[in-house]
Order: structure tokens, then sequence, then C-alpha cells
């Protein structure tokens, strides 16, 4: 009996190789040994970057906060330590976005934590 090979399944593997890779440029778009490889490690970079992201936006949201505290003299650690003192549960996202849209409501909170 000859070696029956699952074409099928193969075809379509290379197939969502393939389709992963749309839009890369020159061999990488349609060769698929060089497509699997480009994919792989684009993959890589998507589940690197997802966390890179988080990390990124605390940070800005850090940045944010701090600037509006500084208007308003005081600094980010001891706004941040005030919070936590007075048992404001805000989080870093929150307060950067009341920072940069509500500098009413950031001024509100930051006059409640210096009383």
């Amino acid at each position: 009996m000859p070696r029956a090979t699952n074409s099928v399944a193969s075809r379509r593997r290379r197939k969502k190789i393939l389709k992963m890779a749309k839009g890369y440029f020159g061999a990488r778009k349609n060769v698929y040994t060089v497509a699997k490889n480009a994919v792989e490690k684009a993959l890589l970079y998507a589940y690197r970057d997802r966390k890179a992201r988080k990390r990124d936006l605390r940070r800005l949201w850090i940045v944010r906060i701090n600037a509006a505290a500084r208007q308003h003299g005081m600094s980010y650690n001891q706004f941040i330590h005030a919070l936590q003192q007075h048992n404001i549960q805000l989080n870093r996202k929150v307060l950067a976005d009341l920072a940069a849209n509500h500098p009413n409501t950031f001024k509100a909170i930051v006059d409640k934590v210096n009383s």
C-alpha cells in the first residue's frame, strides 16, 4: 500500500501562514519557508509588545499625573502617598484622564488630599 500524505492538512497549514504574511515585502509574502520565519518572528514581537504596551501606558500616566500635581504644588510621590493616606482608591489611568481632560476635578482631588 502506498504512503498516504495528508495533503489537505499540509496545504491548509501553509495557506494559514501565507495568509498571515499578507502585506509583507518581497519573498516574505509568497515563499512559505521565508514567510513562516517572518510570521513566527512577528508573533513573538506581538506577544512581547502586548506586555510592553502596558508598561509604556503606565509610564505615560505617571508623567501626566506628575505634571498636573506639580501645577498644584505637589510632586507625584507626595500626591500618590496623600491619596493612600486619605484612602482614595483611584488608579493611575483614571487620575491621568482627570488630569488631562478634567483639570477642575483633578484640582478638587488635590485640594482634598492637601487638607
